[in-house]
């Protein structure tokens, strides 16, 4: 093992003089009572210094409202509250206006449907003396609306939009871009994330930031460097061009630190995920956290955490901005944690790391022209907070076919960074994590609590077929088998347990206007096939509801994908034969590690599967999606789980002092606010995801 030679370009503290002002709109403070933007600050810390329900009232919890939107399905968002109003979305991407104390609707901008139906985890709040605005993502779009009426602003962009292509290029004209997670303010700018293709279809994931009042891009910072440019040499010469490898964008939103006019900025990996052949090198600033220059963009500094991805191992959270006691020194620094399970902690304005790092050798490929990075880093400290390592021993020992788990288990390729091939690859943690989305809670003592899931994936690649192999299947199956079969399977059945549908009969449930609007503009984490002609989209969906004419195209499915010598055999987990995890549990947890020395205070299980406690087995965990928050009583508000279940937790011991089963699971961070004197913490309940009731409510909380 070897010491990190690091990846960072330091700076002096003195060249960030100039940018030390603050632009930070009056309700936008580190300690509002309120819940003014995403995960509570700007500091992404999910904290309130709230602190009206405690440990000794909690149990006296009741529900203060319940809003129905009417509009069933996964709500992944964290609601932000102003002046009095809660601002939140639907399944289907609605963006409404609650009042915070009563749930009574003031508003709902209902044509944000119509630019797809990916899921929105939030808005952005902004104002500027009576100019207030709620900025969204919707579709390829940036919208505006005006915070008191939800109507479009004319001035922005154009009636109301701006394009989200606009600073990508011409190659993103025909490309499937969305906004997902709620954009940064600063000053006068939203910095903007960007969800794309994970295929070799992708757009450049170049960072955008638009003008707020305008909708006019103001700066564009290019994570795929053109000629010239820093990076450039650590890609093929031409891969600026877009034309096989795309990604390396921010989709998980970012963190500032607004007095020094700093924005943290966490990248995901190329595209296409899994293969690397033609992107040979370190490929910067791909799996990066950047600290950019909020007014204009230019870098500070970097920090790259995986070298030349091919495990899908984007970073899953915005970091965390934290204040911490480090050698009897104050220390500002930035927290990041990773789907492996680490957490990277830096000083904020140097990007120097605050605990060693080390570049640790790896397996090759076994594929050829797959040139691996030959070392990964691993951070010294915090140790990680999801298992490392999987051995026979960690087999499901309540698997009734735990012999054929030991099977598979014994043909994979086991071990971190194993590199995909032919053969299956064991990836642990899994490609949800690990942390994932919804992120860490961190309080002023420099605490972090962070939800992490536990599930093996087993990955594998093949040979792209040649167009002579397709040739028997009529136009409608060759593109089912190019686009779709990756996660819905050759015979359509899908994968629930891993989120993909079933679509056999898909003619019985759903009209051929819905389907042919999911392939254009995709739904929850599928993406769009914006490349597919409409000739091509319809033959698909008369393949699918089973009344395709063969003679009706001739069209080549894929032929305005760039082509790649691997194709992905699909998202599958390693599950016994009744579904659970093929690995013993925990298969969820919740940690408490002190940033100040690294150290890990307490870990439990996370979530429960009821049916097995029945049966007398321990409380196992379960896969969770969305945060904790933490308030300024020593409380943490949970939801995310399995189970369907809403927690309060003691942040000093980790111990359950509360919990409710909510209407429908809620995979979201809760956002708690004051109004009139009283707290309340509220949780949008949608569930759906990992096979959960569908619900439509957010649900509020408060004492009586």
């Amino acid at each position: 093992m070897k010491r990190l030679l690091l990846p960072v370009l330091f700076l002096s503290a003195a060249l960030f003089t100039a940018a030390q002002f603050s632009t930070d709109p009056p309700q936008q403070t580190a300690l509002s009572r309120e819940w003014p933007e995403y995960l509570g600050g700007p500091d992404r810390n999910h904290y309130s210094p709230l602190d009206q329900i405690n440990a000794s009232n909690v149990h006296k919890l009741q529900v203060a409202w319940e809003y129905h939107s009417r509009d069933s399905g996964q709500v992944q968002c964290n609601a932000i509250i102003v002046d009095g109003t809660l601002y939140g979305v639907t399944a289907s991407n609605q963006v409404f206006a609650l009042d915070a104390a009563t749930g009574q609707e003031k508003w709902r901008y209902k044509e944000s449907s119509k630019g797809g139906v990916n899921t929105l985890r939030g808005v952005t709040y902004w104002s500027d003396k009576d100019d207030k605005r709620i900025l969204f993502g919707s579709g390829a779009s940036l919208c505006a609306v005006d915070a008191r009426t939800g109507a479009l602003i004319p001035g922005f962009g154009t009636n109301g939009k701006a394009s989200l292509k606009a600073g990508l290029g011409p190659t993103a004209a025909d490309k499937f871009v969305i906004s997902n997670t709620p954009g940064t303010i600063f000053g006068d700018l939203i910095i903007m994330p960007l969800r794309l293709s994970e295929g070799s279809d992708a757009a450049l994931g170049y960072i955008q930031a638009f003008n707020v009042r305008t909708g006019q891009i103001a700066w564009v910072f290019r994570t795929i460097p053109n000629p010239g440019e820093f990076g450039y040499d650590t890609w093929p010469k031409d891969t600026y061009k877009n034309i096989n490898v795309g990604g390396a964008n921010n989709w998980s939103g970012m963190s500032i630190d607004r007095k020094r006019g700093i924005v943290y900025v966490p990248t995901g990996s190329a595209a296409f995920d899994f293969y690397g052949g033609n992107r040979k090198g370190q490929n910067l600033f791909a799996n990066c956290l950047l600290a950019l220059d909020a007014k204009t963009g230019k870098r500070l500094w970097h920090y790259q955490f995986v070298h030349h991805d091919i495990w899908d191992r984007d970073l899953p959270a915005p970091p965390n901005l934290v204040t911490l006691r480090m050698n009897g020194k104050t220390v500002d620094a930035v927290a990041q944690v990773t789907k492996t399970g680490h957490v990277f902690v830096f000083d904020r304005v140097t990007g120097k790391p605050l605990f060693p790092i080390n570049e640790v050798p790896y397996p090759k490929s076994e594929l050829p022209d797959e040139p691996t990075w030959p070392t990964q880093p691993v951070p010294s400290k915090p140790a990680p907070f999801a298992r490392q390592t999987l051995s026979e021993a960690d087999l499901n020992p309540y698997a009734e076919n735990r012999d054929s788990l030991l099977a598979v288990y014994r043909r994979a390729k086991v071990g971190p960074f194993q590199p995909l091939g032919k053969t299956p690859t064991l990836v642990y943690p899994g490609l949800d994590g690990g942390a994932e989305w919804g992120g860490a809670a961190v309080d002023p003592d420099g605490i972090m609590y962070v939800n992490s899931n536990e599930m093996a994936w087993l990955l594998s690649l093949r040979e792209t077929p040649k167009d002579e192999e397709l040739a028997h299947l009529s136009p409608g199956e060759r593109l089912y088998t190019v686009n779709c079969s990756v996660c819905h399977r050759p015979d359509r059945k899908g994968n629930p347990t891993s989120g993909y549908p079933s679509l056999v009969n898909i003619s019985q449930r759903r009209d051929r206007d819905f389907v042919h609007k999911i392939i254009t503009t995709g739904k929850g984490m599928m993406p769009g096939f914006t490349r597919l002609t409409e000739v091509e989209k319809q033959a698909l969906v008369s393949f699918l509801f089973g009344d395709e004419k063969v003679e009706a195209s001739s069209a080549k499915p894929g032929s305005k994908e760039p082509y790649v010598p691997y194709k992905f055999n699909g998202y599958t987990k390693f599950l016994d034969n009744k579904g659970y995890p093929g690995i013993r549990p925990p298969w969820g947890t919740l940690t408490a590690i002190n940033l100040n020395t690294g150290e890990h205070l307490w870990q439990k299980p996370f979530g429960e599967l009821k049916e097995l406690t029945a049966k007398g087995i321990p409380q196992t965990g379960a896969e969770s999606y969305g945060g904790p928050v933490v308030t300024a009583s020593g409380l943490l508000f949970i939801a995310a789980s399995k189970d369907g279940m809403f927690r309060v937790i003691d942040k000093k011991t980790g111990d359950v002092l509360w919990q409710t089963e909510l209407p429908a699971a809620g995979y979201a961070t809760p956002s708690t606010y004051e109004v009139n004197g009283k707290q309340y913490i509220v949780i949008a309940c949608g569930g759906t995801k990992l096979g959960t009731r569908k619900g439509d409510s957010y649900v509020a909380f408060a004492l009586p």
